[in-house]
């Protein structure tokens, strides 16, 4: 498997462990009837391919869901991946922008973590301020602080394809070699982004680690799954009240909900807010 996964590896003689993502369809659907700008469709896809490496590496499978809050151009980016790697994502920007920088596409603000697993009965929660110049900065710095473990992120993205590698050091790599970390460090600095983009995974860990021992694991598949929800939009609309709604309604012709994370668009006109409220909350109506 060499699109639409992620990847782990190690480097057995060093004890440095990392992974490998790859979007290429997924992508592209994520992508589908969004418009983003450049500079947001990048930021986008190399947020995407980090918070996928985080998801595949947690200790926990659950619901991993990412958030980037900040007061620039780029007001919100949100990722939400569940234990299967079903990946859904969304961003809010402003109508113009005029950088590329992460810095100033984000401006001042956190980073909101939520990780929602079985044996938790409320999700865990993370609020940080925003540390770093861009995502990879960023993210390698909050394993720093939560794991006291030196990551590092590579990451490229374009309109039809994200990549990336992931490093992680741990405690006993510095028994192992000394001088381990930093030189896979800079070897792993050395790839390109058309080669962190097309390269298949094997041949892109042996390229830059020719000299190390990998060990590669099964690939995990990526996907983007969104099915219409209809019963928990009308739910959302019910909890509302019906004076809100049909003053709405009267006013505009039809309510027009609007998933962004889902990228989905839903539609009620009159005939299906009437069948919303004859309905109890015990039988939300299936609204086509």
């Amino acid at each position: 498997m060499t699109g639409d996964c992620v990847q782990r590896f190690m480097l057995d003689d060093l004890d440095i462990r990392g992974a490998v993502v790859r979007l290429g369809a997924v992508w592209r659907q994520l992508l589908t009837d969004r418009d983003y700008p450049a500079p947001v469709v990048d930021l986008l896809g190399r947020m995407s391919a980090t918070s996928l490496l985080l998801a595949d590496n947690l200790k926990q499978p659950g619901r991993l869901t990412i958030q980037l809050r900040g007061n620039g151009p780029v007001s919100l980016l949100v990722i939400d991946c569940n234990e299967t790697l079903n990946t859904r994502c969304m961003a809010q920007h402003d109508e113009e922008i005029d950088t590329t920088a992460d810095i100033d596409l984000l401006g001042d603000g956190q980073l909101l973590l939520s990780l929602d697993t079985p044996a938790r009965r409320k999700p865990y929660q993370s609020i940080v301020p925003l540390a770093g110049k861009n995502i990879a900065e960023i993210f390698e710095h909050y394993l720093m602080q939560s794991e006291q473990l030196a990551s590092r992120f590579f990451l490229a993205a374009t309109p039809t394809g994200v990549a990336g590698l992931f490093l992680q050091k741990m405690p006993t790599t510095d028994e192992r070699d000394s001088d381990g970390w930093t030189r896979i460090e800079a070897l792993a600095a050395t790839a390109k982004p058309k080669e962190l983009l097309e390269l298949p995974i094997g041949e892109l860990l042996t390229r830059l680690f020719h000299e190390e021992t990998i060990r590669l694991f099964a690939a995990r598949a990526v996907t983007n799954n969104s099915p219409e929800d209809w019963e928990k939009v009308g739910n959302m609309l019910r909890s509302l009240g019906r004076e809100e709604v049909y003053g709405a309604l009267s006013e505009r012709g039809e309510i027009l909900v609007r998933d962004d994370l889902g990228n989905r668009e839903y539609r009620f006109d009159k005939r299906a807010i009437d069948a919303l409220f004859s309905n109890t909350p015990e039988t939300p109506p299936t609204v086509h």
